[in-house]
């Protein structure tokens, strides 16, 4: 711990983490308020990353230098994805990412395709596919911190970011120039998450202020205000997520705990009918609580129909409460490293990701019958050939030990991060992206 104090002095430092110890195969990553775990090798190694610069470093204990961690692009790709490297995005660590969805011109139903990124710094940057290469459009400075969330409307084609600086923009493209809008967010630590509501009308952002922000548009004023929801909530908000309905809203936070809000604000909208969730909604009322998920809540997602709602936790487990069953909670444990994403892509199907640099297929159909389906990064196999007797030796002499080293199989070769909807909704995703701590997106073709 000694040496994590000495490097969290160090300036311009914005993530670090120490390996457990010869024998963990974990990292323990301290970044601002988050706390998490990603599989590395067994070497005893120091892992930073500059908040100026769009690469991590490895500073290792046997050689005292520090060398760039480059992202390779994989020789054999599975057939139903599209791996897309750090020099065609600039992404790196810690990175954030929205779709764009909005309409090219009247009766299309998608338009361009672009993404806002913010490369792990204060800057958001759009880019846009043209052919098969990404240019750079756009590029959006306003933060002093770490964006740490970014979404795009696809109907008012407005995007909101927020940061570790404790604000929040609305970013609306006038005259070819996104122009920004600050928030009255009204909190006191940094900014973690930020979600559009369905109809676009209003956004919540979590916190490490133990709070949500309920931000809507105040047309008599022009401009943005906030209410809190602070009822039960204990810790940092990790993940948001919206019900079809435009009123209910899920989080998941750092004390262990899945909640479900009303987000009902009577200034903007009409008084919503009763829900399986429940039929009062005063705002801020809280219509759910799941006490001890067993660790943090890294992500929710409602069900296409809102009835039901997924989570997944540090406990490595992919939990699923049932609001027209009673609202009761269908766990299942896999053994699997810690996820951290979740998303709905059918009424039945999940998809979730985290630390095994892989998605995993889910389905859920019912009280207690929530399984696991398959892997859906699956390698093509290669034929690799033995261990020479010097290739043998040079491993006891180099990392004491005998066993060979061999390249992780899966796209990503780091935690996946963040899951997004690329083309369809949740009633019947056809295309997904994976976001990873390795610099890479991964542009995912679900086949119901």
């Amino acid at each position: 711990m000694k040496d994590i104090e000495v490097f969290i002095k160090m300036r311009y430092i914005s993530s670090i983490s120490s390996c457990l110890g010869t024998n963990a195969g974990y990292f323990l990553i301290l970044r601002h308020t988050h706390i998490s775990f990603s599989p590395y090798n067994k070497t005893t190694a120091f892992f930073f990353t500059d908040s100026y610069c769009t690469a991590p470093f490895v500073l290792t204990v046997q050689s005292p230098r520090i060398q760039p961690c480059c992202t390779t692009t994989p020789t054999q790709l599975t057939r139903d994805s599209t791996y897309i490297p750090a020099a065609s995005v600039q992404t790196c660590r810690s990175t954030v990412l929205a779709w764009s969805h909005f309409p090219a011109t009247p009766g299309t139903k998608t338009g361009p395709v672009k993404i806002a990124v913010s490369p792990n710094n204060n800057v958001v940057i759009i880019y846009e596919k043209k052919g098969k290469d990404w240019t750079k459009i756009h590029e959006l400075a306003e933060h002093s911190g770490r964006i740490t969330g970014i979404d795009w409307a696809p109907e008012s084609n407005r995007i909101v970011s927020c940061a570790s600086d404790r604000n929040a923009y609305v970013w609306t493209l006038k005259d070819g120039t996104w122009k920004p809008t600050l928030v009255l967010v009204r909190i006191n630590r940094a900014a973690t998450c930020v979600k559009w509501s369905p109809l676009e009308n209003k956004f919540a952002l979590g916190s490490g202020a133990r709070l949500i922000s309920v931000c809507y548009f105040e047309k008599e004023n022009d401009w943005w205000l906030s209410k809190h929801i602070k009822k039960s909530v204990y810790s940092t908000v990790l993940s948001l997520d919206w019900h079809p309905n435009n009123i209910l809203l899920a989080a998941g936070s750092a004390d262990f705990h899945c909640r479900v809000f009303s987000a009902y604000i009577k200034d903007i909208e009409d008084k919503p009918g009763p829900t399986a969730w429940g039929a009062k909604m005063p705002f801020g009322e809280m219509l759910l609580e799941h006490k001890d998920c067993g660790g943090w809540v890294h992500d929710v997602s409602f069900s296409p129909s809102g009835d039901q709602l997924a989570w997944v936790a540090h406990n490595s487990g992919v939990s699923v409460a049932d609001a027209a069953q009673g609202k009761e909670v269908t766990h299942l444990t896999t053994d699997h490293l810690p996820l951290l994403s979740i998303l709905y892509v059918s009424p039945t199907e999940i998809v979730a990701a985290g630390h095994d640099c892989c998605p995993y297929q889910y389905s859920y159909k019912g009280p207690g019958t929530l399984e696991f389906v398959k892997k859906l990064d699956i390698p093509k196999q290669t034929s690799k050939g033995g261990l020479s007797a010097m290739q043998h030796f040079r491993n006891l002499d180099k990392k004491a030990t005998d066993e060979a080293e061999t390249e992780m199989e899966t796209l990503h070769k780091n935690s996946i991060t963040e899951l997004r909807v690329v083309t369809g909704d949740k009633t019947k995703v056809v295309k997904y992206s994976s976001l990873g701590l390795d610099g890479a997106m991964v542009i995912w073709e679900f086949k119901h």
